[in-house]
């Protein structure tokens, strides 16, 4: 049923719908109507939502520093989960990845030719020279945050320390590419244009995500589409950011033996940063860095 200008706004911040979405609305319909993937409002978040999810960001951020505080040559990847598992549940969180979809532990340890979805284990030594991701995703109040950092361990080599670099120049390329009323397909291009100016690949079947309400929520975030396409970026929609660069090859696969951990086919060394943002009206918010 079609809403009336004096009705509530769909979105829930009960306000009337003239002065709250109506105007936003009939801008992506005309968006629609060119042809354009616009998104519904399912993917639109009213303010109490953004401020949710920023909350939820503080602990993602606040776990995500402890951890580098205390990464280190010697530890195991198991010691990384028992700080992020233990800070989650002593601020009130929930460690998202646990358990979803049958994920055995409370964060993504990644390391060297891993891609993501490295498994935590006590038998998994951070030696010198390694670089790893840590992806951290929390639940707070019923919100979602997520975000990843590159940590290099020790004396790490040049090319090592330059892909890690890039990795992160790549993200901010693509959070710099972030404007309401322009294309997933603009930020994507400007990601995708750096990695390979430096010569290195992003990974085409794992990306970013919609995520807030649930962990994973549409729109898919690909680093590899063309300019103008994609979905219609708009004012509240809240999405990762996290590119996998790669020193060799784009091509992975997935480990048969766990299930989960995506390596680099080559084997050569992937890199990743992740921040999930909020489309502004005149930009974009960072919630997690």
């Amino acid at each position: 049923m079609k809403l009336g200008r004096n009705d509530p706004c769909w979105c829930g911040s009960g306000r009337k719908y003239k002065v709250c979405h109506e105007r936003m609305d009939e801008r992506i319909e005309s968006y629609r109507l060119e042809g354009h993937i616009v998104p519904g409002p399912e993917q639109i978040k009213n303010e109490e939502q953004i401020q949710g999810i920023r909350d939820s960001s503080k602990l993602n951020i606040a776990i995500l520093d402890e951890v580098t505080d205390r990464i280190h040559a010697g530890m195991s990847t198991q010691d990384i989960d028992d700080i992020v598992s233990s800070l989650t549940q002593k601020m009130g969180g929930i460690a998202a990845p646990l358990g979803y979809e049958g994920f055995p532990k409370s964060v993504c340890t990644s390391i060297n030719d891993d891609v993501c979805h490295g498994i935590p284990s006590s038998d998994i030594i951070l030696q010198d020279g390694d670089i790893i991701n840590v992806d951290v995703s929390t639940i707070y109040k019923g919100y979602f945050s997520d975000s990843s950092r590159m940590f290099c361990i020790g004396d790490v080599s040049p090319e090592k320390k330059r892909l890690v670099e890039v990795a992160k120049e790549c993200m901010q390329k693509g959070i710099e590419a972030v404007k309401p009323w322009t294309f997933l397909g603009d930020m994507a291009d400007a990601v995708n244009s750096h990695a390979k100016a430096n010569g290195y690949t992003i990974v085409r079947e794992i990306g970013g995500h919609g995520v807030g309400i649930e962990f994973h929520e549409e729109p898919f975030v690909s680093y590899v589409t063309k300019p103008g396409t994609e979905m219609l970026m708009v004012p509240g929609m809240v999405f990762t950011i996290e590119p996998m660069v790669n020193m060799g090859k784009a091509d992975i696969y997935t480990d048969e033996d766990n299930g989960w951990t995506v390596h680099t086919e080559d084997g050569k060394p992937s890199a990743q940063w992740e921040v999930t943002l909020a489309v502004t009206e005149d930009g974009y918010e960072i919630l997690t860095y």
